[in-house]
């Protein structure tokens, strides 16, 4: 039997990334399945303890281990890159293509191609982040071109109590940045459960949503041949013609 197989590297204290992955490909079982390696993520801060935590070296570990499966493609399913600077997140897909000889991406990167083929000038964002990691990440998109104009954060640190906050905290969080009338919105963290509520938002709200664990899905399924299209339920990313390869 033919299978795809997508590699997801995954942050140790995620309890949101793999159910929420799975459910999302539920429907191309048994051609499609996705796998995970875990490394060591416990605290999103910048202190320098947390920013070494995504340090290239335990990232290419874990894709090692992950492809000792055969991997078709493998993702960071993780959201650093938005306030390191995106450059981090080319130089790592680079190393693993390098070293593993297998194509790969990150949510980041994946939400930037998203931003720039649908051409979003006016940006919301909705993160669980520290004051000065949302900061960051406003900075990078700014300079990038796509302007925040509303934003929500949650000033939470643990990665872990990520995953605690429920859907209708999170729905509030979007409504409000709506207000700003904003082209998009990212919901940015793999952490957060934010992709269940994108359908139902974009409905009510009338603006695409991209949620990091859905936007990781889409890249990952085009990478490796698979119409993302097939994936349906999730909100209008997976159909939206202009985001055709």
């Amino acid at each position: 039997m033919e299978r795809t197989l997508i590699g997801m590297l995954t942050p140790s204290s995620n309890t949101v990334l793999e159910p929420y992955t799975s459910a999302l490909l539920h429907s191309l079982l048994p051609e499609v399945t996705a796998h995970f390696q875990r490394f060591t993520v416990t605290e999103i801060s910048m202190r320098g303890e947390s920013l070494t935590q995504f340090d290239p070296a335990p990232l290419l570990a874990a894709a090692q281990l992950l492809n000792d499966a055969r991997m078709d493609v493998i993702a960071w399913n993780g959201t650093s890159s938005s306030w390191l600077g995106f450059e981090a997140d080319r130089r790592l897909c680079a190393a693993i293509q390098d070293t593993i000889g297998v194509p790969a991406t990150t949510s980041v990167l994946a939400l930037n191609e998203v931003l720039e083929r649908a051409q979003v000038s006016r940006l919301g964002l909705v993160t669980p982040y520290l004051d000065d990691i949302q900061a960051a990440i406003v900075a990078n998109y700014n300079a990038a071109g796509h302007e925040v104009v509303g934003e929500r954060h949650l000033n939470d640190k643990g990665n872990f109590s990520f995953s605690d906050y429920d859907e209708a905290t999170l729905a509030e969080m979007v409504r409000e940045v709506a207000q700003a009338r904003p082209e998009a919105i990212t919901i940015l963290c793999t952490n957060l459960r934010g992709a269940g509520i994108v359908a139902e938002l974009e409905q009510e709200l009338g603006i695409p949503i991209y949620d990091s664990v859905s936007v990781t899905v889409w890249k990952t399924l085009q990478m490796a041949g698979i119409d993302p299209a097939r994936v349906t339920g999730w909100g209008q990313l997976f159909q939206d013609r202009r985001l055709k390869a």
